[in-house]
Formats: C-alpha cells, sequence, structure tokens
C-alpha cells in the first residue's frame, strides 16, 4: 500500500481510481464492509482502490475537548489498512483552514483534481465539508457534475451498528471480547518492551513492560488472556506469537505511583529477552479487575490462577 500526504504527490498509476472516505479509527467491521465494496468496485472497473483519511482526527481540531481516545492512532490506524489490500491510502493534514472547505471545494480538490476518482464508496451516514454540511446526496450530485458514480452502504452488523465509540466503551468496561465481536479480531496494542520495576522476574513471572508512547487505546485495569505477536521477527518464525498474560495497572500492592502500565508475561516462559523489540499484545478474554492484596504470597497465588486461567482459555483459539 502506498501512503501519502500531499495530494498534489498523487502517484500516477493510483489515477483514476476508486476511492472511500474516513476516518476509520480501529479499521473495525463496518469499515472493512466499506473497503471490501471499495476493493469489488475497482476490480470491477480495474482500477486501483485509494482510501482518505485525515491526522489528526477532525474532532480533536474543531473541539479538542470532546476529542475522543483513539482506538488504534496514526500509523497502528494505516498498518491495519494496509492489510485490507488497498492500494493507496491518502492521510491529509485536518486543519482549522481544511475544515472550512465546503463540500464542493472538497470533492473538487481531493476526488476529482488529485485523484480523478471513477467512483466514490461511502456509507449511507457519510458526512464531508465545513459544518459537515455534506452528505451522500451531496455526493451524488457532485458525481453527476463531475463524472463518477456513488456507491453508498447500509450500515452492517447483526442488528447494531458497527462503531468506534462503541470499541471505547467495551474497552472502558474491560470488555475486550465485545470489543473484538466489533472489530473483526483481537484488540491490540503496540510498543517498545522496556525495563521496569523487575518484580515480576523476581516473583517467577518476567513480564515485558510496553513503553509510554505504545499505540491502541489500553483498555481499564485488570488482568487478560492475550497473545503477545514480537513484530521484529519474520511471520513465520518460531516464538513470533506467543500465549500471554497481560496485566494492566499501577501495582496497588507495592503502593507505587506508577503511570498505568501493560505488562505481558509469556506463559510458561522464562527465557525470553524482549527488552527493545517492537511487540504487539492482543486482548482476547477478562479475567479479573485489578486487586490489591495483603501480601506478596496472596498475590503470587493470584497469579498463579490467573496464569493457569490464561493457559486454559487460549489453549482453545488459533491466535489471529
Amino acid at each position: 500500500m502506498h501512503r501519502w500526504t500531499d495530494p498534489a504527490d498523487t502517484p500516477d498509476d493510483l489515477r483514476p481510481c476508486v476511492v472511500t472516505l474516513g476516518n476509520f479509527d480501529g479499521v473495525h467491521l463496518g469499515h472493512k464492509a466499506v473497503l471490501n465494496a471499495l476493493l469489488q468496485a475497482g476490480s470491477e472497473r480495474g482500477l486501483p482502490s485509494v482510501a482518505v483519511t485525515f491526522a489528526p482526527h477532525p474532532v480533536a481540531v474543531l473541539h479538542p475537548e470532546r476529542a475522543p481516545e483513539l482506538v488504534a492512532p496514526g500509523s497502528l490506524r494505516d498498518d491495519l489498512l494496509a492489510t485490507t489490500g488497498i492500494d493507496g491510502l491518502l492521510v491529509l493534514a485536518f486543519t482549522e483552514t481544511f475544515a472550512r472547505l465546503t463540500p464542493e471545494a472538497f470533492v473538487e480538490e481531493i476526488f476529482v483534481k488529485a485523484l480523478q476518482a471513477r467512483a466514490v464508496v461511502v456509507g449511507e451516514d457519510t458526512r464531508f465539508g465545513v459544518r459537515n454540511s455534506g452528505n451522500v446526496d451531496t455526493l451524488r450530485a457532485l458525481g453527476v457534475q463531475h463524472g463518477f458514480e456513488v456507491i453508498a452502504l447500509a450500515d452492517v452488523g447483526d442488528g447494531q451498528r458497527w462503531s468506534s465509540s462503541g470499541i471505547r466503551t467495551a474497552l472502558a468496561a474491560g470488555d475486550v471480547a465485545t470489543a473484538a465481536t466489533i472489530l473483526g479480531r483481537p484488540h491490540r496494542v503496540v510498543g517498545t518492551v522496556v525495563h521496569g520495576h523487575h518484580r515480576g522476574r523476581e516473583l517467577g513471572y518476567p513480564t515485558a513492560n510496553l513503553s509510554a508512547d505504545a499505540q491502541g487505546l489500553v483498555p481499564t485495569e485488570g488482568v487478560y488472556a492475550g497473545w503477545l505477536t514480537r513484530l521484529d521477527l519474520a511471520p513465520d518464525a518460531p516464538d513470533r506469537t506467543l500465549p500471554a498474560a497481560v496485566s494492566i495497572g499501577t501495582n496497588p500492592t507495592f503502593d507505587t505511583l506508577d503511570r498505568r502500565t501493560v505488562e505481558a508475561y509469556v506463559l510458561d516462559r522464562t527465557d525470553l529477552d524482549l527488552y527493545d523489540e517492537r511487540v504487539m499484545v492482543e486482548f482476547v478474554a477478562h479475567i479479573r479487575p485489578t486487586l490489591r492484596f495483603e501480601s506478596i504470597e496472596e498475590l503470587c497465588a493470584a497469579m498463579a490462577k490467573d496464569v493457569d486461567r490464561c493457559r486454559e482459555i487460549l489453549a482453545r483459539i488459533v491466535p489471529s
């Protein structure tokens, strides 16, 4: 997938094309339905497929006090989009000036001039242009004027609307199973393994601590069953994706004032040196909330039960 940020730099081999537009936060099943329709439209017309998105999220510019914490920000979103099979991703800088473009100016500058769109695939609720004044009807009228077809899709989902806000709500409750249902895969956080307090190693459960700049919305505090994938290894390398017990919290048993951390213990492995590796942690099931224990012995007993439960859950699942 080719990624670029200046419409004037659109590669010649990606135009004319078929286009879609959206924030694509999380790249959930609703997004994938639109992207699959985009790929089909491109295949039927013999044209490349291009997604247009924004950075930062428009709400972060227009209403920063209401800006959501993103499910999959920045490069994490872009990497997820790359897995869908689209040919190109145009990431537009969303600024206050850009936000003042009328729907007509946006379509003419981006879809017509830069991309030479022959078809535009969107959801029925798509809004664009200044104050979200453009909708699908606006797009259809502009399509007649500029010579592109508009393909509008109804919402998908078993009687519900897949949404990024639904994912956020689920993760805030620790309900990673519901988040996975909306996403069509386990939710993930990606970061670099850094040194922590080494308490896990001292207790017999060495953990990979993710860096503070890890990407991806962190679920609520608790213990989770999940997978740890070592992204620096080849896809077919041994020990690339490993079962893990994942802890999110501030270590209340030790009365620390640490920031909330993501720590993953690879089940039954004490031989791994993961420091400085880039890893992906995926959340499969919630085991229990974070608790404060009165002694190290109580903590160790709880950790042993957590590991047993994670082992039991993950033994029945093939990693994605």
